[in-house]
């Protein structure tokens, strides 16, 4: 992100996967300079994603950024998935704030090589920067994890429905007591074809422009004919 303007790193400090739009009001948040190779790279936070960009834009940087970039997160955020997930939800809390943001992810959840991830990040970026979003939209893009030239291309595409099925593994601890390790597998729609996982699983990198109005319209006139909602 550099190649495109000055960058604030505000992150935090620990693993905050699947943490969903969780905000910290009970505590104190805490804020400490790292450094990496003898120089200052970023903030830590011993708070949520959501919390890193309300106190940067708030609290910490002297005005708002242009834009917001949260990523590059290990694992996938496709379909029922960007509910819980902190990266996606790092950027819509900049999209809150009224500044411009993605969230970008790779479908890997091993260490691998993030370049080809990055580049796609700068160009989608650069794009976003330039022409703005609406307000209320977020993009969400999600990376291959092969090679810069095993990607096929940029695909604009929906949100799927497949959704994540859980398998909780019980065991006993050795005070006897039982507790369950969470797993599972995404169950992928059939409706899903032209939705952001199957592209992705194509080798396509996925962009798909999020906005979090939950109303359901449609049922909402049907459910005006309610006698609810009838004046006496």
């Amino acid at each position: 992100m550099e190649t495109l303007g000055s960058v604030t790193v505000v992150a935090p400090e620990a693993e905050m996967s699947a943490v969903g739009h969780s905000i910290t009001i009970s505590n104190p948040l805490r804020v400490r300079r790292v450094q990496r190779n003898g120089e200052e790279f970023g903030l830590a936070v011993n708070g949520t994603p959501a919390d890193c960009v309300k106190i940067a834009v708030r609290a910490l940087m002297s005005q708002p950024p242009d834009l917001v970039v949260s990523g590059i997160n290990h694992g996938q955020n496709v379909a029922t998935n960007v509910i819980y997930s902190g990266t996606v939800s790092a950027a819509t809390e900049g999209m809150i704030l009224g500044v411009p943001a993605l969230a970008v992810s790779v479908s890997s959840f091993t260490p691998g090589d993030f370049s080809a991830a990055a580049q796609f990040a700068v160009t989608v970026a650069r794009e976003t920067a330039r022409r703005g979003l609406p307000e209320g939209t977020l993009l969400n893009v999600n990376v291959p994890s092969l090679p810069f030239d095993q990607i096929k291309g940029i695909k604009l595409c929906r949100q799927g429905r497949s959704v994540f099925r859980e398998v909780f593994e019980r065991r006993v601890d050795p005070r006897q007591n039982d507790y369950y390790w969470q797993g599972g597998a995404m169950q992928v729609d059939e409706r899903d074809a032209d939705a952001d996982i199957e592209w992705l699983a194509q080798g396509w990198v996925t962009v798909t422009p999020l906005h979090f109005d939950l109303t359901s319209y449609s049922f909402m006139r049907r459910m005006d004919e309610w006698d609810l909602f009838r004046e006496e």
